[in-house]
């Protein structure tokens, strides 16, 4: 592959971003990373570890209420496991969002107490928060501030693109400065984004992208498949994901002139369910795959 091939997955503003993140780490006493809890993997740039280096970081599993919390358990176990602490939250509604500060405050206890052995009593934390694009980043910014009617202010730091929220006495969040990509070198990157909808449906072939989805629910999670739709079990274990995708139009009435089934209507509908979590609970990347 070579290094010439990663270019095309980094846009050319990925190195300004990794270089106004460097400058900023500076700033910051620990950085807070956002992750989808359906898909932890994809969901995040494999730059972030190179980039934050020794910092001391969290991680947040957003939509947590839409994934597996059997598997949830696991990740934060996994994350653990390496040292860094982990917590579930929905940014949206802010369930989870109350232990925050806590974890942050436990993650820099050690910093803390040393600055208060030098007299730096009530030194104010800052967090950076670091995410992808549509991984709740602005939501988890927007909620924490609606919590403590924080006041947004542009102060002069490295960028001038960076922004400053006071989310609580002696509590500081940092939004990041640039966009930070995930990296599509993995075909299942992009596909597993693009099944949570953080890719623009407009650029893919839904048909395709429900029968992949098929593929991966009927391996992982094939009862929820079963009882939404109302399948009969050797059909989902023996039918081509095609032919599934057709039984599904079918069942929901989904047909066209002459009787044949709209699969696209079918397709958007799988789609639009799954996102919904109208499957249930699901988490696509599990952690026995985790690397």
């Amino acid at each position: 592959m070579g290094e010439a091939q990663s270019i095309q997955w980094f846009p050319g503003h990925m190195t300004k971003t990794k270089r106004q993140i460097e400058k900023t780490l500076k700033l910051v006493d620990a950085v807070a990373e956002i992750v989808d809890a359906r898909i932890p993997v994809s969901s995040r740039n494999p730059v972030i570890d190179k980039l934050i280096q020794q910092k001391p970081r969290l991680i947040l599993l957003n939509k947590a209420d839409m994934a597996d919390p059997v598997q949830t358990k696991r990740w934060i176990a996994h994350y653990r496991a390496h040292g860094i602490p982990a917590m579930p939250v929905d940014c949206k509604s802010g369930k989870g969002l109350q232990n925050f500060i806590p974890l942050v405050k436990e993650l820099l206890k050690e910093r803390v107490a040393s600055w208060e052995a030098k007299g730096m009593t009530g030194r104010t934390i800052r967090v950076m928060v670091v995410g992808v694009p549509n991984v709740g980043k602005s939501s988890l910014i927007n909620r924490m501030c609606r919590q403590s009617k924080a006041n947004v202010e542009d102060r002069p730091g490295v960028t001038r693109e960076n922004r400053w929220f006071t989310i609580g006495k002696g509590f500081e969040l940092l939004d990041t400065p640039g966009v930070l990509w995930p990296k599509f070198e993995d075909p299942q990157v992009g596909e597993h984004l693009a099944f949570t909808g953080a890719v623009k449906d407009d650029i893919l072939d839904m048909e395709h992208l429900a029968c992949r989805l098929i593929e991966t629910l009927r391996v992982l999670y094939p009862t929820a498949v079963l009882q939404r739709y109302q399948l009969e079990e050797q059909d989902l274990a023996q039918l081509e994901p095609y032919e599934i995708l057709e039984a599904i139009g079918k069942k929901r009435g989904m047909l066209v002139s002459g009787g044949a089934v709209n699969t696209e209507r079918a397709a958007i509908a799988l789609l639009d369910e799954f996102r919904g979590a109208k499957l249930g609970k699901i988490t696509l990347e599990q952690v026995e795959e985790a690397v």
